[in-house]
């Protein structure tokens, strides 16, 4: 399995000027992106199952500009109409990074059903993902990622990756709270892909 910011830092070198959408590795991915202005972590973690619609929706927007998602497997399973939808369309600026820790882990770890046996990638490709994958380890997605992100979309890739089981109940938890506001995050990104000056 592979540690989230381990991943997220081999991926950083390769996102060029992609809108990136991190999702639940926003903590994460704030600390080491070097274009802020193209980060989109606006979506609440209380919106399970929204953060694959509304990448596609920006990704559709903006064809083109790359759009990369950081989704979860929680995520996913709560709106699975996502990938056919994805794959009628067919964004190939669509790339669609799958974080599968096998349990819920912002609820105390409760496992994801048939986590080990549920092969996400295939999911994707039966759905009309142009390319799929799947990495188990940090070396084989290291190996590849200049690849995938060549390669034109939509892309799903399917990474297990190390539960951060948070138990601390939901109310004595230190919450993430972007530097940026809402409005200051949409202004950033338009002003950067040139949508207002």
């Amino acid at each position: 399995m592979i540690e989230v910011s381990e991943m997220l830092n081999v991926f950083q070198p390769h996102r060029g000027d992609a809108i990136v959408v991190p999702g639940k590795a926003t903590p994460q991915w704030n600390a080491i992106s070097t274009r802020p202005n193209r980060d989109l972590p606006i979506v609440p973690n209380t919106a399970m199952g929204g953060r694959a619609a509304f990448a596609f929706g920006i990704a559709l927007s903006q064809p083109n500009t790359k759009v990369v998602l950081f989704d979860s497997e929680g995520d996913l399973l709560m709106a699975l109409n996502i990938l056919p939808t994805v794959g009628e369309h067919k964004p190939k600026n669509f790339y669609h990074f799958l974080l599968d820790n096998e349990c819920y882990a912002t609820t105390g770890g409760q496992p994801v059903p048939n986590a080990k046996g549920t092969c996400y990638d295939i999911m994707a490709r039966g759905a009309g993902y142009a390319h799929t994958f799947a990495y188990d380890n940090l070396e084989t997605f290291a190996v590849n990622i200049e690849r995938i992100m060549s390669l034109p979309g939509p892309v799903f890739v399917a990474l297990k990756i190390i539960p951060v089981v948070l138990n601390e109940p939901i109310g004595r938890r230190k919450r993430f709270t972007p530097s940026r506001k809402r409005e200051q995050i949409i202004e950033d990104l338009r002003r950067d892909l040139g949508i207002i000056k």
